[in-house]
């Protein structure tokens, strides 16, 4: 019940101030590309960088399977389903829970942030503007992305153990 209030809540402002709606749009489907710009830079910047980002793209790949086997198993309908909400764009009508590009966000943003205090702060607070970008359009309820973005992170540490395993401590500076 507090999830349906508060999403009403924010929905509620989308619609009303078109410059906002933009911002908001542009949020939700295009800062993925500011990721992946900075990804790619750390690829191309020292060994200390590259294993950064390789590391962000073991947490991306995992977090695109679970996303994947999470549908599978769990459907909750998008607030656009069941009640009358604004939407600013268009929508697939799959699960609501959890948000990928939210949950994305969270992985890459996590990991970096591991690494990079300053990098993954901006890029945390990046992914929770693409997290409440996501309630503004109606496309999710803010349980998803609270969800999503504990998921995210869940699969960063993930591919931290999982780094860490195979190449040893935090990747030396080189």
């Amino acid at each position: 019940m507090m999830d349906l209030k508060l999403f009403k809540l924010i929905n509620r402002l989308s619609g009303r101030f078109s410059p906002v709606d933009q911002l908001m749009i542009l949020i939700s489907n295009r800062v993925r590309y500011a990721y992946l710009l900075i990804i790619v830079l750390m690829l191309f910047k020292n060994r200390f960088n590259k294993r950064i980002a390789l590391e962000t793209g073991i947490a991306i790949i995992i977090s695109f399977f679970s996303h994947f086997f999470i549908h599978i198993f769990y459907l909750k309908p998008r607030p656009f389903i069941k009640r009358r909400v604004g939407i600013l764009i268009p929508s697939k009508r799959d699960s609501s829970f959890p948000s990928k590009h939210t949950m994305l966000a969270f992985a890459a943003s996590t990991t970096i942030f591991m690494f990079h205090r300053t990098l993954g702060t901006i890029m945390m607070w990046m992914s929770a503007l693409t997290g409440f970008s996501r309630v503004w359009v109606g496309h999710h309820y803010p349980s998803d992305i609270i969800g999503s973005a504990l998921l995210g992170s869940l699969t960063s540490l993930v591919a931290r153990i999982i780094s860490f395993s195979k190449f040893g401590n935090k990747p030396e500076a080189s």
